[in-house]
């Protein structure tokens, strides 16, 4: 069984581990609105009627654009 105190060693190089895609997501829509990221990532769930819940089950289907958001995430979060 593992010890979850070693989960932070485990990755120290990955700045998204521990973050969830939730709080990524909410996190963009608070600072740069659905516009903004629609102009930054050309997904249609961020285009057409946008809301969170959409958003997350279409990035977590789909890998290319849940990497290009996370990607986003850490350029505008430094």
């Amino acid at each position: 069984m593992e010890d979850s105190s070693n989960s932070k060693q485990e990755q120290p190089n990955n700045p998204l581990h521990g973050v969830k895609l939730k709080d990524i997501l909410e996190w963009l829509v608070e600072n740069y609105g659905w516009e903004q990221m629609a102009s930054k990532v050309n997904i249609n769930c961020f285009n057409n009627n946008p809301t969170v819940k959409s958003s997350l089950k279409f990035l977590r289907r789909t890998p290319w654009a849940r990497d290009k958001v996370e990607q986003l995430y850490l350029h505008l979060n430094r």
